[in-house]
C-alpha cells in the first residue's frame, strides 16, 4: 500500500525531469549506443601486404597438399567447394566431403562455387539461387555453417546475379582478374575496397602452370596502399585441368615468400575486418571499365585526336605525361566522388 506522504506533500531527492529533459536524456542515450557499437565494428586500416588466398574446385591437393603447408606457415584460406566436373565419382582427383569438413574444423573457410560449377550468365542466373543451395545443404549435413563467400565458376559475371547472391547472404564474392585483363595468363589486378563492390572482387593473380615466382611476386607486390591482394588457386598440383596447374614445388616457394617477407595471409570472410560489405558502388561496373581503359592507355601508341575530341581528363596539360600510376590516382579521386549506398540492391 502507498504511504500518502509519497503520494503528495513529501518532496523526492531526485524530482521528475520535464518533457524537454527526458528526450535530451533520451537522446544522449542513444548517441552513446551508435558511438559504442561504431567503437566495437570500427574497421581496422588496410595494411600493406595484405593478400587473400582462395581455392576453386575442391581439388584432392587442396586437403593432401595446400592444407599442411597452409597450416605449416599459419595462414588462412578459403576454400571455393562445388560438386561439379567429376566431383561425385572422382576421388582421385577431388576431396571427400569429410575432408572438406576437416579443412572447416581446421579453422579454413569454406566458400561457395556453385553445386554443378554453373557459370553465371544473364540467362541462367535465375538458377543460381538453386545452385548455392546445393552446396549449403551439403555444408549442414556436414555440420559446415552456411557459407558466406562465393567465387563467380569460371570467372563468368552476370550484373543480373548480385542481387541473387545478396538474398542469399553471400557478403564477399571474388571474380578472376577478366574483363581488364585477358583470362589465358592468369594477369589481375588488385582489390580496392573504395571502388570494387563486393561481390565484385578482382584476382590479383589466377596461377598458371607456366608462372614462376617473379610472376607471383608481381601479383602479391600490388597489396599496397589500401589495395588488397586476392589470390586464386586451382590444383595444386591439379588433375582435370591442367591449364591451372600449380606444381606443389612452387607452391611450396610461394608460400615460404609470403611468410619470410611479412605478408598478412587470410581467407576472404576475414575481409570484414577491413571492408563494410554492406557498401556498393552506385555502378559496379565503373571500376572496371575505368581499368580497361587504363591498361588500354599504357598499352597503345599516343592517340591521334584533336583536342576537341579528347575527354576532360585528357585536356588535363599534363594527365597525358604523367605516369599510369599518377593516372589512376586521378581516376579513384573521380570515382570516389560517386555517390555511395549501403546495399540495397
Amino acid at each position: 500500500m502507498t504511504n500518502r506522504d509519497d503520494r503528495k506533500g513529501k518532496r523526492h531527492p531526485h524530482p521528475a525531469l520535464s518533457q524537454r529533459e527526458r528526450v535530451n536524456a533520451l537522446t544522449f542515450a542513444f548517441a552513446l549506443t551508435l558511438l559504442t557499437a561504431n567503437i566495437a565494428h570500427a574497421l581496422e586500416p588496410i595494411p600493406d601486404k595484405l593478400v587473400v588466398l582462395t581455392f576453386d574446385d575442391s581439388v584432392k591437393s587442396h586437403y593432401t597438399i595446400a592444407r599442411p603447408i597452409l597450416k605449416k606457415y599459419g595462414f588462412g584460406a578459403t576454400f571455393f567447394i562445388t560438386e561439379g566436373f567429376t566431383f561425385t565419382t572422382n576421388k582421385t582427383d577431388y576431396m571427400t566431403w569429410d575432408e572438406i569438413r576437416e579443412l572447416h574444423d581446421d579453422g579454413f573457410e569454406i566458400g561457395n562455387h556453385t553445386r554443378d560449377h554453373m557459370s553465371v550468365t544473364p540467362g541462367n542466373y535465375q538458377l543460381l539461387e538453386e545452385q548455392l543451395g546445393g552446396i549449403d545443404a551439403k555444408c549442414e549435413e556436414f555440420g559446415i555453417p552456411k557459407p558466406t563467400s562465393f567465387a563467380w565458376p569460371g570467372n563468368s559475371l552476370a550484373l543480373e546475379a548480385l542481387p541473387v547472391l545478396h538474398e542469399h547472404g553471400i557478403r564477399f564474392a571474388r571474380r578472376g582478374g577478366a574483363p581488364e585483363y585477358p583470362y589465358d595468363y592468369g594477369e589481375g589486378v588488385a582489390y580496392q575496397p573504395t571502388l570494387d563492390d563486393p561481390l565484385l572482387i578482382p584476382s590479383a593473380g589466377d596461377a598458371r602452370p607456366d608462372w614462376q615466382l617473379g610472376n607471383f611476386i608481381q601479383a602479391v607486390n600490388k597489396a599496397k596502399d589500401g589495395r588488397i591482394a586476392v589470390l586464386q588457386f586451382h590444383g595444386v598440383p591439379e588433375g582435370e585441368h591442367p591449364w591451372v596447374h600449380t606444381p606443389e614445388e612452387l607452391f611450396e616457394v610461394y608460400m615460404r615468400y609470403l611468410h619470410l617477407n611479412g605478408f598478412t595471409v587470410i581467407a576472404i570472410r576475414d575481409l570484414s575486418n577491413y571492408v563494410d560489405a554492406d557498401v556498393h558502388p552506385n555502378d559496379p561496373w565503373a571500376v572496371i571499365t575505368y581499368r580497361q581503359a587504363e591498361i588500354a592507355q599504357a598499352n597503345a601508341p599516343p592517340p591521334t585526336e584533336t583536342t576537341s575530341e579528347r575527354t576532360t581528363d585528357e585536356n588535363d596539360s599534363d594527365f597525358r605525361t604523367c605516369s599510369p600510376p599518377e593516372r589512376l590516382t586521378r581516376i579513384r579521386h573521380r570515382l570516389r566522388s560517386r555517390t555511395r549506398r549501403r546495399c540495397c540492391y
